[in-house]
């Protein structure tokens, strides 16, 4: 297969990175959102070396949608590199009621300072960050349970800064997911691309569902058997498991050949809501 050399830097993009700069001098902390099923790929390096000394909280968002052990291996990781680490599932509220907690926790010696100059009640504030469609804006809805910022499930809505209060004593800054300037990793790339923080419009969608479904294939047979119904060699490419794939569904053409393109655009979609199972589809080194 070929790399997917994908360049992603709007204009918005380098705008946000400004933004950012500006705006971390205002808060105490930083949380960054990764997706639990790939923490490595959507971990910005920006991000890192824009925060500097700052305390750092990160949320392994969308648990829900990864393995269960595959979490709790990225958890046990970030926290012997000194993050506070919660995981979370929004739909079903998991984990969102730990948020405020560990913040607190995360910003205990600035609370204490506070207390101690008789500054009881001092409003925090926390930038949360991560790359688009990770589900931030869903996130601190959940956690201040209201709708002031504004979710939808498509990269690059949130585009300006919004500030959301939780409570008296906490502010959450929503920033605009950014991506860093050239996704020269080619598996980094498609990593980003299989759960959609990439607009499918740039990509080519066969190609990239061939991948995942090697990689699935790899990784989870057993799902890929269960939902599919297939069974191909353990080495088999990806064209020929999606194709197996596409046979078992239907999706046939004239001439009895498979329609690998709608075949695709349903492995893609079925990976992306959880009706595939749950992936996570890197380790922690």
């Amino acid at each position: 297969m070929s790399e997917t050399n994908i360049n992603w830097y709007p204009g918005h993009m380098a705008k946000t990175r400004r933004m950012l700069e500006e705006y971390l001098k205002q808060v105490d902390a930083v949380c960054e959102l990764l997706d639990a099923r790939i923490p490595r790929a959507c971990r910005n390096p920006d991000i890192a070396a824009l925060c500097g000394q700052k305390p750092r909280m990160i949320v392994l968002n969308r648990s829900d949608m990864a393995d269960p052990d595959g979490t709790a291996r990225w958890a046990a990781a970030l926290k012997k590199e000194g993050y506070a680490v919660l995981a979370t599932d929004c739909k079903n509220r998991k984990g969102v009621n730990q948020f405020v907690p560990a913040v607190r926790s995360l910003l205990g010696d600035k609370l204490t300072r506070y207390a101690d100059k008789g500054l009881v009640g001092k409003q925090l504030k926390l930038m949360i960050v991560g790359i688009p469609n990770v589900g931030k804006s869903t996130l601190i809805n959940q956690v201040a349970k209201n709708k002031s910022a504004k979710a939808e499930n498509r990269p690059g809505v949130t585009r300006g800064k919004q500030w959301i209060t939780v409570d008296q004593g906490l502010l959450l800054l929503d920033t605009p997911g950014i991506l860093w300037p050239k996704l020269d990793d080619d598996e980094v790339a498609r990593h980003l691309a299989y759960t959609g923080a990439i607009n499918d419009e740039v990509l080519d969608c066969e190609w990239l569902a061939c991948s995942l479904a090697r990689l699935l294939w790899e990784k989870y047979p057993d799902a890929m058997r269960a939902r599919y119904g297939i069974d191909v060699s353990p080495d088999a490419e990806g064209y020929e498991i999606l194709e197996a794939c596409g046979r078992k569904r239907g999706f046939l053409v004239s001439g009895g050949e498979v329609h690998t393109e709608r075949m695709a655009k349903t492995l893609l979609e079925e990976f992306r809501s959880g009706k595939l199972g749950r992936f996570t589809l890197e380790e922690p080194q």
